[in-house]
């Protein structure tokens, strides 16, 4: 079942650039802020909202962020940055990628991951199912 999502940052993004920290600190800002909406309802929101522990991993020379599952539904989601070519443009990236042995679970909270780095940093998400999404400003 290993699959990939991407998250672009094109014309128009908040940013032109990202690395593992900048992704880790959005991960940190959605906790934190699952944490305030079960604050608000009462309810340990947080460990539902985000069921994984963070690790940083390097794999054949390339650095990851690993969210290993803390629950039985949740297993493993791999997060890493790089670059690509489009039209004599560097096209920064997050992928995304589901290794196998993942869970439907990782799938659907991997999708709302994509879906949150999109909204918060106006990019173009390709999803796993193929498609694309767009929160960035176009004209």
């Amino acid at each position: 079942m290993s699959q990939s999502a991407y998250i672009q940052l094109v014309a128009g993004s908040k940013k032109d650039s990202i690395t593992l920290d900048d992704v880790l600190a959005i991960l940190e800002q959605y906790r934190s802020q699952t944490a305030l909406t079960g604050k608000q309802l009462d309810w340990s929101y947080e460990e539902m909202a985000f069921p994984y522990t963070i690790e940083e991993r390097t794999h054949n020379g390339v650095n990851w962020l690993c969210l290993k599952g803390n629950q039985p539904d949740y297993r493993y989601i791999w997060i890493a940055v790089g670059t690509k070519q489009r039209d004599d443009q560097t096209i920064p990236y997050i992928q995304i990628f589901l290794p196998d042995g993942s869970t439907h679970g990782d799938k659907a909270k991997a999708n709302e991951f994509c879906k949150y780095f999109g909204k918060q940093l106006q990019a173009e998400v390709l999803l796993f199912n193929g498609r694309t999404m767009y929160f960035n400003p176009r004209k």
